[in-house]
């Protein structure tokens, strides 16, 4: 189906707003749905607190290290925290 096809069902006039419409029920589709999901992989670095996210990502779905204390160099999931941790850090975050 055309863009003009659907402004035409729903009696739509503006081309621009019904573009604007289509690409963010599109978003909200792909973020419930899973698909298109990309890996994005970083090394650890001493002393290196904070990372560069990439600025197309909508949602973190799993981080994941290598176990230190792991023979056979398998990667586990890291819990996701709900609360605040309850000591804080030194940096004040």
């Amino acid at each position: 189906m055309k863009v003009k096809e659907l402004m035409e069902r729903v009696g739509m006039t503006e081309t621009g707003r019904a573009i604007a419409y289509i690409k963010d029920g599109l978003d909200e589709i792909s973020m419930l749905i899973g698909s298109h999901i990309t890996v994005e992989r970083m090394t650890i670095d001493k002393d290196k607190r904070f990372y560069p996210i990439p600025s197309d990502m909508m949602r973190i779905v799993d981080v994941r290290c290598k176990n230190h204390s792991n023979s056979k160099d398998e990667y586990r999931s890291i819990p996701r925290t709900i609360h605040s941790p309850p000591t804080e850090d030194a940096d004040g975050n």
